[in-house]
């Protein structure tokens, strides 16, 4: 690796032994070598850190009753020497060799502030999981985006950008969205590069994945506190995804996944209407603007016509 990096790679990680490896291994077969890597580790009991000093990689600890997302991502991009932060889940595997030239690209231009790759489920993922990366990560460019949408377990921002605005520590999750909502309403831009891929794992118990959605849906509040999920909402979305995730089990013929489609998404939409119930306000309402209401539908039922919008598609 470079001594003077042009990027540093985050990896935040608990107990991610089993991902490890084969990650740093496949960062070594990257085609621009100009980059070390960090882990941020938050009290790992298994190989987890041994791997990491085993490749060379920087540890930086974080203790487990001070762990929240933004800030332990604050604490690997405190210690970054590059020039960009490559913000990367310890469970992916990028697609190709070229995965970071491509992630980094659009930073050719300097209005760009966000660049976040496609995303692919395996054979570990839930199939309606795998439906959702299919939606949220399209097969083309989108330079630039409509709106703030992004993912960090495959994301690059500028360190001078984050220098003037670390991630927020206090939400339960997407972090990311909130930071690049931020640079958006500054005048930055988003770009999605579909040529930036990985294979993103998740082997989650049903109870982690109503967790997932319940802190999830917790932030998203706190990112849109005009945004509501009545329980019209939670009816309108779930019917809608079980139905597309019906259709394109059928589509590729796996029949056996149709009693997991309708857990998946019913589980799902209990952790995102329990934490909208209990922060429940009388004030809010999203039927004020349609900007909302696309925002929603963005989230909870994505289509890539909702992160084109009026913006440029390339690719």
């Amino acid at each position: 690796m470079s001594a003077a990096p042009n990027a540093t790679i985050v990896v935040r990680a608990l107990n991610e032994g089993k991902y490890l490896g084969p990650l740093f291994s496949a960062l070594k077969q990257q085609n621009r070598q100009d980059f070390d890597i960090i882990l941020v580790d938050s009290g790992s009991t298994d190989r987890s850190v041994a791997i990491a000093e085993e490749h060379g990689v920087q540890v930086v600890h974080i203790a487990k009753d001070d762990f929240t997302f933004g800030r332990s991502l604050n604490y690997g991009c405190r210690v970054a020497k590059g020039d960009f932060l490559v913000l990367l889940s310890a469970h992916t595997l990028p697609m190709n060799d070229d995965w970071l030239n491509e992630l980094l690209a659009p930073f050719a231009d300097p209005n760009v502030k966000v660049s976040y790759g496609m995303q692919r489920g395996g054979d570990e993922n839930k199939f309606s999981e795998r439906c959702l990366m299919q939606s949220w990560f399209p097969d083309s460019d989108i330079v630039p985006q409509a709106g703030y949408f992004c993912n960090n377990a495959n994301c690059a921002i500028r360190r001078e950008d984050w220098q003037r605005r670390p991630y927020d520590e206090s939400l339960t999750g997407l972090e990311d969205l909130h930071w690049a909502k931020q640079a958006v309403a500054e005048g930055g831009l988003v770009a999605y590069a579909s040529r930036a891929g990985i294979y993103h794992i998740h082997e989650e118990t049903w109870d982690k994945v109503r967790k997932r959605y319940y802190r999830e849906a917790l932030a998203f509040q706190d990112i849109e506190p005009d945004i509501n999920y009545s329980v019209s909402d939670l009816v309108r979305y779930t019917a809608l995804n079980i139905m597309s995730d019906l259709k394109s089990a059928m589509i590729a013929r796996q029949i056996r996944v149709l009693p997991e489609i309708f857990q998946f998404r019913l589980t799902q939409s209990r952790g995102t209407f329990q934490a909208f119930k209990e922060r429940e306000r009388q004030s809010a309402s999203d039927t004020s603007t349609e900007a909302l209401r696309d925002l929603k539908d963005r989230f909870y039922h994505p289509s890539p016509r909702y992160l084109a919008g009026s913006a440029k598609v390339s690719g």
